[in-house]
């Protein structure tokens, strides 16, 4: 079996810097009142105007304790902040049957946008309450988690289809959109089927596709073009040496950021930066709007030179070495205009110059939670031990295969 990666000192002092600065996004663009987190914010730290997303509360969540773990808060207040999110959104936080609204006012959680109550975005905000609640170990954290996770009503969700909608709005009912194929689903149907209260039935794991698969550069795996879609559900499920009786979505994962990296170096003919060094597509912001931009299929290249930090940054784990390349050759390359107050900003296009004014939350908390996975595993230790979590996995039918749960460097950080 392969020895973990073990950062260096040189390494870790970089990832300290990059997980201070994420940190720093979450601390001055959560709201003092309701504990809610800003969905994107201005680079350069100016004030933003940005609503609230509920999956950026999940991240900081996770970020507050994995701050307290490494001293990087006062003692005490990953506590507080975590039961202020908590009982805002247990309390006043707008709901259907329990699915969180996407989007709302930061200060009183007024639904804006006419958003949805979503299914993948509840599970982001609950996948968070879950690992503070295993963290923290303290009464009301786990009172109020267990009042945001006890009253979603997972079978409604499906509306009398073998898979979960991607939500509801008041105004036109249940999305039409379904999760049904492979993608950042795989957390949200662990979490149903290992909720306490009227569980997702467990046929609802095998209702979705694992398809399409590919090979390319003697890797074979099942393709979703952006890398989001292969590290959201990996942030906090630890899938080391674990299948579920077909698939090992670790390998999954680190064979779809390897052959992204080598699809990236071939097209240095039209984008001459792009390099085994200089790589990474995800969903992001671009100089023509929000791009989910990946690795394409046969009819679906977007790219036009864009490269996108939390691509590499939410895969450290799954390649340690190449990732940390391509975060420091992009700080290299995009200079100070990319690398600023809370570390990269969303994008850049080295061919043209552009850089995104922007950070967002959920792109900032991907690469947060996975350099402390690939650090410490703290993230991946922690969540795996609640009850939930195990059910739903044993449900699925995922069985060890006796690879893995090689926990690298810094074990014993956040122990507790």
């Amino acid at each position: 079996m392969e020895r973990p990666y073990v950062p260096t000192a040189a390494e870790s002092i970089w990832l300290d810097d990059l997980q201070q600065r994420g940190l720093r996004f979450f601390v001055e663009h959560t709201d003092s009142e309701s504990g809610l987190t800003r969905d994107r914010a201005p680079a350069d730290g100016s004030t933003a105007q940005a609503p609230a997303s509920i999956a950026a509360a999940g991240f900081a969540l996770t970020a507050w304790c994995v701050a307290d773990a490494r001293g990087w808060l006062p003692p005490g207040e990953a506590m507080r902040r975590v039961h202020r999110t908590l009982r805002f959104v247990a309390e006043r936080f707008p709901h259907e049957r329990g699915w969180l609204y996407h989007f709302a006012d930061v200060r009183d959680g007024r639904r804006v946008w006419r958003s949805e109550a979503s299914t993948i975005d509840t599970a982001l905000l609950l996948q968070g309450a879950v690992f503070a609640r295993e963290y923290l170990r303290d009464a009301e954290t786990r009172a109020l988690t267990e009042r945001i996770y006890g009253r979603i009503d997972w079978e409604w969700a499906r509306n009398g289809g073998s898979t979960l909608t991607h939500g509801w709005r008041p105004e036109t009912g249940f999305i039409a959109s379904r999760w049904d194929n492979y993608s950042e689903l795989m957390g949200l149907y662990l979490l149903g089927m290992g909720a306490e209260r009227a569980p997702l039935a467990p046929e609802a794991w095998q209702a979705w596709r694992r398809e399409p698969r590919v090979t390319t550069g003697g890797r074979t795996f099942i393709q979703c073009g952006p890398l989001f879609t292969h590290q959201y559900s990996h942030a906090w499920f630890d899938f080391r040496g674990r299948r579920d009786g077909k698939f090992d979505y670790w390998q999954n994962s680190v064979a779809a950021t390897l052959a992204q990296r080598d699809w990236s170096a071939a097209q240095s003919a039209r984008f001459p930066h792009w390099s085994q060094d200089l790589w990474g597509l995800t969903a992001s912001d671009s100089a023509r709007g929000y791009v989910a931009w990946g690795t394409p299929g046969p009819d679906e290249d977007l790219s036009d030179g864009t490269l996108v930090p939390c691509a590499p940054g939410g895969s450290l784990p799954f390649a340690p070495r190449e990732c940390l390349a391509a975060l420091r050759r992009m700080r290299e390359v995009g200079g100070p205009a990319l690398w600023g107050r809370y570390g990269f900003a969303d994008a850049f296009n080295p061919e043209t110059g552009w850089v995104a004014t922007d950070v967002i939350a959920i792109n900032v908390g991907i690469t947060f939670v996975m350099a402390e996975n690939l650090r410490s595993g703290l993230v991946w230790r922690t969540f795996m031990r609640a009850p939930e979590v195990q059910r739903g996995m044993r449900l699925a039918g995922f069985v060890r295969t006796g690879l893995g749960e090689t926990t690298p460097v810094l074990a014993t950080v956040g122990a507790r």
